[in-house]
């Protein structure tokens, strides 16, 4: 088979290749189950070219595709869809072409495959951000209940807490609310002591990896995104420059411009929501400093602190969160790319001057 490249709709058990030339001119579509699949691949030529969307399990098979000597390509999912030649008709077949499609477009921008140590140190993320979700269901769905009862509760995970502590033994209650209110706290013990055990992990995992100790040197950068970051990041020159870095964080503003009139509107929150909202939480803590400072000694601010409190000014409280957190991605792919720590004063090697705004 002369195949050189190929397009493939993952999936858990059925697998839709389509097979194309160098062009990209489609010659046929197979579909396989899972071992199929993987025992096809073995039969293809070295160098074929193999693309996907970047889905559950894409990483794992472009692992498994690179370690046959194939090309791996992942792409993000609405690359793709603009392939698709009806939109109003999707099937496993028609996403396979338009995959092949798309991987033939002209300046199409390809996913760097994880490698398995990435997605382990992730796994962790995973697991806490998942516990976190089901702390916080618990603690809601517990407050719904009592007010059921016309217990009603001050808002704040802490008080309820304070409240479920107070009245486990309250012999004032029924003895079903104190048996629930024993049977929440238990559920409550059991998550705290699962996330204390994945930031003993994360930090684990972070210990020997020197990028991850550059990362945390900056504002705003704790160790749950630096481990985060660099996990997921991989090698950062794969960006062009920190604004690229950013946009793929989705933390820049979309564009609706036309005959030769900007116009920017909201950010386009695409790329990877657990590490944008990191990034906004860190840019959230460096900002209450920045305030709590300019309050107490002004005169002592840094020009990075003096460019926060002046925008805050201008554009508010919510904009100027992104806007931080635009600005540490960009310190944070100079960190990685570059394999340099954080000078905070490295604007002075381009001759400007404190007054100036932060570029």
């Amino acid at each position: 088979m002369n195949a050189t490249t190929i397009g493939v709709d993952l999936a858990k058990n059925v697998f839709v290749a389509c097979v194309g030339d160098g062009t990209g001119r489609m010659i046929e579509t197979r579909e396989f189950n899972r071992a199929g699949f993987l025992a096809w691949l073995a039969t293809l030529a070295p160098g074929t070219v193999v693309a996907m969307e970047a889905c559950s399990g894409a990483h794992c098979w472009g692992r498994t595709a690179a370690a046959l000597g194939l090309e791996p390509r992942l792409m993000a999912a609405d690359f793709v869809r603009a392939y698709r030649k009806r939109q109003s008709v999707k099937n496993d077949r028609a996403d396979a072409a338009a995959i092949l499609a798309a991987l033939h477009a002209p300046g199409m921008r390809f996913i760097p495959v994880k490698t398995e140590a990435q997605q382990q140190r992730l796994a962790w993320h995973s697991l806490r951000l998942g516990w976190i979700e089901e702390r916080t269901a618990l603690l809601n769905r517990i407050r719904g209940v009592f007010a059921e009862f016309g217990l009603v509760i001050e808002a704040g995970a802490t008080r309820l807490r304070r409240w479920l502590a107070e009245h486990e033994f309250d012999t004032a209650q029924p003895m079903i609310l104190r048996h629930l209110i024993q049977s929440v706290r238990d559920q409550l013990d059991a998550l705290d002591q699962r996330l204390a055990e994945c930031d003993r992990q994360i930090a684990a995992q972070q210990a020997e990896d020197a990028a991850v100790r550059r990362v945390g040197e900056l504002p705003g950068v704790g160790n749950l995104t630096a481990d985060a970051v660099t996990a997921s990041v991989g090698d950062a020159r794969m960006f062009k420059n920190g604004r690229q870095f950013a946009a793929w964080l989705g933390l820049t503003p979309s564009q609706y411009s036309s005959g030769g009139k900007p116009k920017l509107g909201r950010i386009t929150r695409r790329g990877d929501a657990y590490l944008r909202s990191l990034l906004v939480q860190g840019a959230r803590s460096v900002f209450a400093a920045t305030l709590r400072k300019a309050r107490s000694s002004p005169e002592t601010l840094t020009r990075l602190q003096q460019w926060i409190v002046g925008l805050n000014a201008r554009v508010g409280y919510h904009k100027t969160l992104v806007a931080i957190a635009n600005k540490h991605a960009r310190q944070l792919w100079a960190v990685l790319a570059k394999g340099e720590h954080y000078d905070p004063d490295a604007w002075r090697q381009w001759g400007l001057t404190s007054g100036q705004a932060a570029s």
